[in-house]
């Protein structure tokens, strides 16, 4: 059922956007395991477009904040407002009760706005004085961030990148698919003639049956050996939290339920790793000064960890 769902929505998404099949697949991922996407790229390579274009497919609620220096905690979460009509305080919510929520350019506002989503993206509530709101579900924060520009921006913190289930970078297009791209959008924006294709409570019912996907104990004790590489590894200063160790046997298992597999397997663990570890990962500064990045230290973990074979 999880793989034949997929199907139509990859297929659904594909009609806006171009050539991005993993990308598509790790926004369906992130869904179906209750995490929320960090999507770090250059403007105009479609970020905005893709979350859109995932709202419209699953009718899911879809809000969109643009975050900036001034936007404050109440602007994100809502606040309480007193009714002279009916001489009593009521809760306005803010767009974070959404069931899709568009964070743009999240490293541009400050560090005490980002913290507003800690609890909303961990326990999918908000607290707002002393009232607790439990948010819509499914629930999924899609943040952007603009790796290039970095006056006027503020560093997400190790606290909010380990609530990132994942993080990818869309990439720019080749040659054959931007040809593409310009004549989809030639005429008319597909986007705007997109049907639902999922409800939202089949999402909701997915997310259970992933959990359902089977992991042998040598798999998921090499699912634990690389996590616990990341931290005994000498280029790397803070490795991977247990947060991370459960996010990747998660995402193993949603990857390989929308592959039509009911079990998970080593080259699971070895595709997803990079997506859920790499920014979870704070690599030391001599590190950084040979020019090695988190994505090398990764690759050379997932290389050295022994593979679980077949007995």
């Amino acid at each position: 059922m999880i793989a034949e769902t997929a199907v139509r929505l990859r297929q659904n998404i594909q009609k806006v956007i171009v050539g991005k099949d993993d990308v598509i697949d790790i926004a369906l991922i992130a869904m179906l395991c209750e995490g929320h996407l960090l999507l770090e790229d250059v403007p105009g390579t479609g970020k905005t477009t893709l979350a859109k274009t995932v709202a419209a497919s699953l009718g899911c609620a879809f809000r969109r904040v643009q975050f900036t220096p001034d936007l404050l905690p109440s602007d994100v979460t809502g606040i309480y407002y007193y009714n002279q009509k009916q001489q009593e305080f009521e809760f306005r919510p803010g767009p974070i009760f959404s069931q899709i929520l568009l964070a743009d350019e999240i490293n541009r506002a400050t560090p005490r706005t980002q913290s507003a989503l800690l609890e909303a993206m961990q326990e999918r509530q908000v607290t707002v004085d002393i009232a607790t709101h439990d948010l819509p579900r499914p629930f999924l924060v899609l943040a952007t961030q603009n790796p290039i520009e970095l006056e006027g921006t503020f560093p997400l913190p190790e606290a909010q990148l380990d609530r990132f289930i994942m993080k990818l970078a869309i990439g720019y297009p080749d040659e054959r698919q931007e040809n593409e791209i310009l004549l989809r959008f030639e005429r008319e924006d597909p986007l705007d003639a997109l049907e639902q294709v999922v409800e939202p409570e089949e999402i909701v019912a997915m997310q259970s049956q992933v959990r359902q996907v089977r992991v042998e104990d040598s798999v998921r004790h090499y699912i634990i050996n690389i996590c616990r590489q990341t931290r005994a590894h000498e280029d790397i200063e803070l490795g991977a939290s247990p947060r991370a160790t459960m996010a990747l046997y998660r995402t193993c298992q949603a990857l390989a339920a929308i592959n039509g597999r009911a079990y998970v397997i080593p080259d699971d663990v070895k595709q997803m790793a990079p997506y859920v570890l790499t920014h979870r990962l704070v690599i030391n500064p001599q590190t950084r000064l040979r020019g090695r990045q988190p994505e090398d230290v990764i690759r050379e973990v997932v290389e050295t960890v022994a593979v679980p074979v077949v007995s």
